[in-house]
C-alpha cells in the first residue's frame, strides 16, 4: 500500500474513532437526562431523600447506559439548589412554580441547573434535550412552554454563549 493510502486509512480511522466516543458520550448524557428528570420527578412527589433515590435508580437496569457522574451532578444540582432554579425560572414564566406539571418543573429544574453547572455544554443541546424529553413525557403542547422558558433564561445564565 502505498505511504499516502495509508495515511488516509489511518486518518479515516481515527476520524472514526473520535466520532464513536463523541456519539457515545452524547448517548450517556442523554440517558443521563432522562434518568435524572426522571429522579427529580420522583423527589418531587415523593419528598424522599437523593441518596435512597440514587440507591433505588442504581437498580435500574438502564442506569448502565448513563454518565453516572453526570446524572449525580443533576439530581444534587436540583435538589440542593431547588429554591434557586426555581427563582430563576419563575422570572421567565406566567405561572408559579407549584402550577406547572410535575413533569415539565423536573425537566426545567434539570436544565436550569445544567445551564448552570456545565458551560462545556452548548446551551442550545441543553435546550434542545429538554425540549425532546418533554414531547416524550410531558404534556401534549409542554415542549413549547419548556423552549420558550429555556429560550428566555439561557441568555440571563449565559450572557457571554449566546
Amino acid at each position: 500500500m502505498p505511504p499516502e493510502q495509508r495515511w488516509r486509512w489511518s486518518v479515516c480511522c481515527a476520524n472514526c474513532v473520535v466520532e464513536l466516543a463523541i456519539r457515545r458520550l452524547a448517548a450517556g448524557r442523554r440517558w443521563s437526562r432522562r434518568l435524572a428528570m426522571q429522579a427529580v420527578y420522583q423527589w418531587q412527589m415523593t419528598g424522599q431523600p437523593a441518596d435512597e433515590i440514587e440507591r433505588q435508580f442504581r437498580e435500574n437496569p438502564d442506569f448502565v447506559k448513563a454518565d453516572c457522574e453526570y446524572w449525580q451532578a443533576l439530581l444534587y444540582g436540583v435538589v440542593d439548589r431547588a429554591g434557586e432554579l426555581d427563582a430563576a425560572l419563575a422570572e421567565h414564566m406566567v405561572w408559579r412554580m407549584e402550577h406547572v406539571d410535575p413533569v415539565e418543573r423536573a425537566i426545567l429544574r434539570c436544565a436550569c441547573i445544567e445551564l448552570l453547572q456545565r458551560p462545556d455544554v452548548p446551551f442550545k443541546v441543553i435546550i434542545n434535550e429538554a425540549v425532546e424529553l418533554t414531547k416524550k413525557f410531558g404534556a401534549e403542547q409542554g415542549h413549547k412552554f419548556v423552549n420558550g422558558v429555556l429560550d428566555k433564561l439561557a441568555p440571563r445564565l449565559r450572557p457571554l454563549r449566546r
